[in-house]
C-alpha cells in the first residue's frame, strides 16, 4: 500500500489520524531558523544535514569528485550543521572500495574540501556551518575489497540466516578499533572539522555490540560491557582534542522488532527507552557535546531507519507511525541528556510539513536540531528554502527508496535520480534498470 507524503497540516493530520499517531504542528519555524550552542561552538541554525553515505571516496579514502559536489551543494543549501558521512578508520572497516578512509596521509584532501564548504557557504550568504567528521567501523557490513568481509561483535541468528563466514573479533582488535577511533579524532580536528562523531548506529560495529548480551569478555555481557568502547572512544576523543572540538555520536537508540536481543527493544518488539536514556546520560558525562538520534538497521529493517513511500518490501507499519517513534526517541534522550545537544532523524516523510513539527519538537524542549537525510540529497537547498518561507513539494524527496538502490550495487554512487536527474538517473538505469536486476 502506497502512502501518501504530506503536503499540508491537513493533510498530516488524516495520515496521522490513518496511522493512529500524533505529531505536533507550530505554525512558525523561527526556532529552527536561530542559532543553537553545540559544545562550545555555535551552529548558525538548528537545521542539520544528516551523514548520507556516496561511496564515490578516491582509491585512498580522499574524497572524490561526486563527494566534493555533494558537500558544496550542501554547503550553498545554508545548513546549520553539515554533518560529514561515514569515513572509515580502518582499512578493514570500510563498507565499500570508495567509502572515505581518513588517514595521515590524505589528512589535507579533507582538510581543502571542509575549507572549500566554508567558503561555499560564506559566498552563497550563509555563515559558516558547524562540519562533523563521523569516524566509523562497519562491522559486519565490511567490505574493503567490494566482496562481504564481515567482522562482528557476536553471531546473530537473525542477520546470519542466509549463511555465509563471519568473523567474531576479538578484545584485542576491539582495543586496536578504539585506538583507531580516538586517532581519527585528532585527524578531524588536524584537517579543520568542527567536530568527530563516534559513530554507534545501523547495525555497524559499535552499535551492534551495544546488543553483545552472549559475548564474552569485557566487550560483552552486561550494559557495562556492551557500552564500553563507545563510551571509552568518547571520552579518549574528548581527552585528545582540544576543548572547543565537538564530540558527537550518532547512536541507534532502539534496533528493531526483528532482532529480539536488539538495543533499546522491549520483549514485545516496541521501543524500550530504559538503556538507551541511560546510555545518553553516561555519553553527555563522558564528554559528547552532541548526540545524533536514529534507530534501525538500513540492510535488515529500513522501514524503522527511514520510513519510506516505496521501497523494495511493503513495510509492517505505516511510515508516520516511524517518524513518531524516531521523533519520540529523541525525546527521551534529550530528557536524560539535558546538557547535550540533541538531533533527531526520519523527518524526510513529512515533506513540507517537516520543519513545522520539527519547530514544535524544538519549542517543547525535546530536541534541539532538526536532522534531515535522504532530503539533503533530494533538495540540497531546502535550509535557505526553510528560512525563506518554507519547502517547496515540487523540490522534496520522494521516499522512493532509489538512492538506496543504487547504493546495494555493486559501484553504486548513490544520489537523488529524482530530482538530481543529470547526475544520478544515468546511474540508476544502467546499475538498477529490469534487465539488470
Amino acid at each position: 500500500m502506497k502512502h501518501a507524503i504530506p503536503s499540508s497540516e491537513d493533510e498530516l493530520k488524516r495520515i496521522c489520524a490513518e496511522a493512529g499517531v500524533s505529531l505536533p504542528y507550530s505554525q512558525v519555524v523561527s526556532l529552527l531558523c536561530a542559532p543553537v550552542p553545540v559544545g562550545r561552538r555555535m551552529a548558525p541554525s538548528r537545521i542539520l544535514y544528516q551523514p548520507m553515505e556516496g561511496c564515490d571516496a578516491a582509491e585512498d579514502g580522499s574524497p572524490g569528485e561526486l563527494t566534493r559536489r555533494r558537500y558544496l551543494r550542501f554547503a550553498a543549501g545554508g545548513p546549520g550543521v553539515i554533518w560529514f558521512e561515514a569515513t572509515a578508520v580502518t582499512d578493514d572497516g570500510r563498507a565499500n572500495p570508495r567509502q572515505l578512509r581518513i588517514s595521515d596521509g590524505n589528512v589535507g584532501e579533507f582538510a581543502r574540501l571542509v575549507e572549500e564548504i566554508k567558503e561555499t557557504a560564506y559566498r552563497s550568504g550563509f555563515p559558516e556551518p558547524l562540519v562533523i567528521m563521523q569516524a566509523t567501523h562497519s562491522g559486519r557490513y565490511s567490505k574493503p575489497e567490494g566482496s562481504p568481509a564481515p567482522l562482528v561483535a557476536y553471531r546473530n541468528d537473525a542477520l546470519e540466516k542466509n549463511g555465509g563466514a563471519v568473523k567474531v573479533v576479538d578484545d584485542g582488535y576491539l582495543d586496536g578499533v578504539l585506538d583507531a577511533l580516538v586517532e581519527a579524532a585528532r585527524l578531524a580536528e588536524r584537517a579543520g572539522f568542527d567536530g568527530v562523531d563516534i559513530k554507534s548506529c545501523h547495525g555497524y560495529l559499535l552499535c551492534e555490540l551495544l546488543s553483545a548480551r552472549d559475548r564474552t569478555g569485557r566487550f560483552g555481557g552486561g550494559y557495562e560491557n556492551r557500552t564500553r568502547l563507545l563510551l571509552s572512544a568518547v571520552r579518549g576523543a574528548r581527552q585528545t582534542a582540544k576543548r572547543d572540538l565537538i564530540v558527537a555520536s550518532r547512536v541507534n537508540v532502539y534496533d528493531g522488532a526483528d532482532i529480539p536481543d536488539g538495543f533499546g527493544v522491549a520483549p514485545d518488539g516496541s521501543f524500550d527507552p530504559a538503556e538507551p536514556s541511560q546510555l545518553a546520560a553516561d555519553l553527555y558525562a563522558a564528554g559528547a557535546d552532541l548526540i545524533d538520534v536514529t534507530m534501525g538497521n538500513p540492510y535488515f529493517n529500513p522501514h524503522v531507519n527511514r520510513p519510506f513511500v516505496t521501497g523494495g518490501y511493503e513495510p509492517p507499519e505505516h511510515p508516520a507511525a516511524g517518524v513518531a517513534r524516531l521523533l519520540d526517541g529523541a525525546a527521551a534522550v534529550k530528557k536524560s541528556a539535558p546538557g547535550a545537544a540533541v538531533a533527531c532523524s526520519g523527518l524526510s516523510y513529512l515533506g513540507v510539513t517537516a520543519p513545522n513539527v520539527a519547530e514544535a519538537y524544538v519549542e517543547s524542549g525535546k530536541i534541539d536540531l532538526a536532522g534531515f537525510g535522504r532530503q539533503t540529497l533530494a533538495y540540497p537547498d531546502l535550509a535557505a528554502d526553510i528560512a525563506a518561507g518554507g519547502m517547496k513539494s515540487s523540490k522534496t524527496c520522494l521516499c522512493c527508496s532509489k538512492c538506496t538502490e543504487i547504493m546495494r550495487k555493486p559501484g553504486g554512487t548513490p544520489g537523488c535520480a529524482a530530482r538530481d536527474r543529470e547526475v544520478y538517473l544515468p546511474i540508476y538505469r544502467k546499475l538498477c534498470s529490469e534487465e539488470n536486476r
